[in-house]
């Protein structure tokens, strides 16, 4: 039977840290200098230079009474650790991608009102706490999102949700309520008024949602309950952007929830309008399709906007 043979082991172990001392002792021309460059003293960087050095049994530095030079064998030792240097570097970035790459992706929907504070909240929230999570929003109203969720195009929409499941497939939880108003600029006709009736309201120009909106909806029977027609609005818009726009720069008026206006209304542009007040709630929420337990990213998310509503104090 013939004899084991044990693995030829390597005649050196890689030593980065001493390999470093020596590029920067070359690189200062002193043993000084390098080790201020490095943090160290200099007894303890010459001894880790000495050692490499028995270690390989060439002189590596020239000593003279300015300094220090590389010996031909530093400099040729030091070419190959630039290589393993630069080798390692691309190994360490290489690594990187393949983790950002196996990070976690979660599609979301927002409305709106929710992207103004809401979301932003959650979302910086849940960075700091699962930071390998990358979060895709997709923006609009409930037109658009819901048949999104239904669809699987995203895991969830953050958005007015109804009081009872509008859809059979479809699930809501609700974390809070919003209250909608009737929004002005802030030197509106309107804006220092404490009444207004409902047909004077009617007299001006309104940019709102389409009407199968909630708030939409909501308005049409408040104006019909005063007995009044439902606003024929001479904008209707799904971009939130153009509807405060034009309410700030003319005489457009919108009926929409509060929270959608708060920097706004922080900023003195727009305020919602003392005349005319809306018992009127939303309920802001999550939905998600009722056929699909919900995933660790998405229980994550939740989390996140569970905390963020506790930080949005009421008003």
């Amino acid at each position: 039977m013939a004899d084991s043979v044990e693995p030829a082991q390597p005649a050196h172990t890689l030593d980065l840290r001493r390999l470093r001392h020596l590029r920067a002792a070359v690189a200062e021309g002193s043993l000084s200098g390098a080790a201020v460059q490095l943090g160290l003293s200099q007894p303890a960087l010459s001894a880790s230079i000495k050692s490499l050095e028995a270690e390989l049994g060439v002189a590596l530095l020239e000593r003279h009474r300015f300094g220090v030079h590389a010996t031909s064998y530093a400099e040729a030792l030091l070419e190959h650790a630039r290589r393993v240097e630069s080798e390692l570097d691309a190994a360490w970035a290489h690594v990187k991608q393949l983790r950002q790459r196996d990070a976690v992706t979660l599609r979301i929907g927002c409305g709106p009102s929710e992207a103004t504070r809401l979301l932003p909240i959650a979302l910086q929230h849940l960075r700091a706490t699962r930071p390998e999570l990358r979060v895709f929003v997709e923006y609009g109203l409930n037109e658009k999102l819901m048949p999104m969720v239904r669809l699987g195009e995203v895991e969830c929409a953050l958005s007015s949700v109804p009081r009872s499941a509008a859809h059979p497939d479809l699930r809501h939880e609700t974390l809070h309520t919003d209250q909608a108003v009737i929004v002005a600029r802030a030197d509106h006709p309107l804006a220092g008024r404490r009444s207004a009736s409902v047909a004077e309201l009617a007299r001006y120009p309104w940019v709102l949602a389409r009407r199968w909106e909630l708030e939409r909806k909501a308005l049409d029977e408040l104006f019909a309950q005063a007995g009044v027609e439902p606003i024929q609005a001479e904008v209707e818009t799904t971009s939130a952007t153009l509807m405060k726009t034009l309410v700030m720069h003319g005489d457009f008026l919108t009926f929409v929830p509060r929270e959608m206006i708060h920097w706004e209304e922080r900023a003195g542009l727009l305020r919602p309008l003392k005349a005319w007040s809306s018992a009127w709630e939303r309920h802001v929420g999550v939905t998600t399709r009722r056929d699909r337990a919900p995933n660790e990213a998405l229980q994550a998310l939740v989390e996140s906007l569970r905390a963020a509503v506790r930080r949005v104090a009421p008003r």
